[in-house]
């Protein structure tokens, strides 16, 4: 027997086993009345009137409804209403502007777009065959109306995410059912999710529909806590009103709840019982010493990409580190991880990180070459199995962890020799005056490239450009080391956390026809 592998599985299990159990906690502050607590029984009735809608306004299996929100319970909710009805979900970031959301909506092809009321004048212009305000006009249009069957299929696309951050338009990377059940049953397990388990939203549920994370929160019946804007003291305030276990976050959100204890009055909430994961980017050991000791959260690092589903590997404490000093263990939780249950990986002759597995994306949308060029066998040999080529540079040591040592075009060669900049990061972010770094190459006569470093210091900190190259001289060998300084007041960031390094680069090479030198 071959039963098809769904969204569906994961609210109707809920639905079934935990009817009466509240599933979930929505922010009070949203702009559209808020749902606030509602049960598994309800999700699932609210996930069908929105299947109905979709029947009322002729939307057909397959074609695409866009959504442009922050965090809420509509979002969570139309990740099952929506795809679980055989139609395409496409989250859309709520940081974009409006001439991007215009693309991504055009490019998918929706004929539905539900946006946020406080987006509502600044996507005015963006037009679309339905489009709603999410509020009253979306909620129960079809209320009590029994949707259209679909005949399940787990290779049909579930959701079209928009990557964001390394290439100059976004490309759709289609998910399909399988990739999102696989993703999040493999993660949920090595993470250890269960029925006692409380989630809070505290990563942008439109990237790569929260990691899959909350499909697998879902299934198990634990409960979801909605979390909309995101700030450090409030995380800590909602992990102690609502006994929150786990989160996913960006390094950066992990550091604004860092900086958030420093000031908390009183024992620091969760300590002993949350598990936070992070990905985006590979966090300082400094803030994975910090996590552990100053909160007491375990820190849970995974590595992925949207076009994975994403998990590819997770690195979480072993029996091996119990006894490891906290600095000696953070450096162990600094590599990106093993391979999850399911996953192949290894390192091509350039030294490109490669996957293959049943996270991987069916393809780019309407984008064939981009699709191949991302999933094709290895060069040398044709005859050979396809992988998933990720653009970023690593390593696998003895013990099968990766190590992801850069992208592969950030990657800085200066007077032959490859660079790091994560490496030069992670030296300068361990100086107590830095409160944010970004290190890039920037084209020079005689070495080809210089090592550059974007530096912002923490607050009353009287950092100079010479302090931070005096620093990392004591840290790295030194044509590591940054020879040219900047202290800036901000680095700009995507709505998952991480820095856009293309953009940071633009003003050095401008009038240089290539970005290497």
């Amino acid at each position: 027997m071959k039963v098809a592998l769904t969204v569906n599985d994961f609210l109707r299990r809920a639905e079934e086993i935990y009817p009466h159990r509240i599933a979930c906690v929505d922010e009070p502050q949203q702009p559209a009345e808020s749902w606030g607590e509602f049960t598994y029984a309800e999700m699932a009735a609210k996930a069908k009137a929105q299947a109905a809608a979709l029947d009322r306004l002729d939307i057909q299996v397959g074609e695409r409804v866009a959504i442009v929100s922050q965090n809420s319970a509509r979002l969570l909710t139309a990740l099952f209403g929506v795809s679980g009805s055989g139609r395409v979900l496409v989250p859309i970031n709520f940081r974009l502007h409006a001439e991007e959301v215009r693309y991504i909506v055009q490019h998918s092809g929706a004929r539905v777009l539900m946006v946020d009321p406080e987006l509502e004048a600044d996507l005015a212009d963006v037009s679309c065959e339905f489009k709603f305000v999410i509020g009253a006009d979306t909620d129960a249009p079809a209320e009590h109306l029994e949707p259209r069957p679909w005949v399940y299929d787990e290779d049909a696309t579930a959701t079209i995410n928009y990557t964001s951050g390394t290439t100059a338009r976004p490309k759709g990377v289609q998910l399909t059912h399988r990739n999102i059940w696989l993703n999040a049953t493999v993660f949920g397990w090595q993470l250890g999710i269960n029925d006692r388990d409380v989630y809070l939203h505290t990563l942008p549920q439109f990237h790569c529909n929260g990691w899959g994370v909350l499909y697998a929160v879902t299934g198990m019946g634990a409960q979801h806590i909605i979390i909309r804007k995101i700030d450090g003291a409030e995380i800590l305030r909602r992990v102690e009103q609502h006994g929150v276990t786990v989160m996913c976050a960006a390094p950066a959100v992990a550091n604004a709840i860092l900086d958030a204890a420093a000031g908390w009055d009183g024992p620091i909430p969760g300590r002993d019982r949350v598990r936070i994961v992070c990905a985006g980017a590979p966090p300082p050991t400094k803030t994975i010493e910090r996590i552990e000791t100053e909160l007491g959260w375990e820190f849970i690092q995974i590595y992925g990409l949207t076009e994975t589903t994403p998990l590819l590997t997770m690195n979480r404490g072993r029996a091996e580190y119990d006894e490891l000093s906290p600095a000696d263990r953070a450096v162990k939780l600094s590599r990106a991880g093993a391979p999850a249950l399911g996953v192949q990986m290894r390192i091509s002759p350039d030294g490109e990180v490669l996957a293959r597995g049943n996270h991987i994306m069916a393809g780019y949308w309407e984008q064939p070459e981009a699709t191949a060029d991302a999933i094709h066998s290895s060069r040398d040999d044709q005859q050979g199995p396809e992988w998933f080529h990720t653009g970023d540079g690593g390593t696998i040591d003895d013990d099968w962890y990766v190590t992801i040592s850069d992208r592969k075009k950030d990657v800085i060669i200066t007077g032959g020799e490859n660079v790091s900049s994560i490496e030069v990061e992670d030296a300068i972010f361990s100086h107590p005056d830095v409160a944010e770094v970004a290190v890039i190459g920037v084209p020079d006569e005689k070495w080809g490239e210089l090592v550059m470093a974007l530096v912002v210091p923490a607050p009353g900190a009287t950092l100079t450009e010479a302090d931070v190259i005096t620093y990392t001289k004591t840290k790295l060998a030194g044509y590591k080391c940054p020879k040219r300084v900047e202290l800036r007041e901000a680095l700009a960031r995507t709505a998952t956390g991480k820095l856009q390094k293309f953009k940071l680069r633009e003003p050095y090479w401008e009038g240089h026809d290539r970005k290497v030198n």
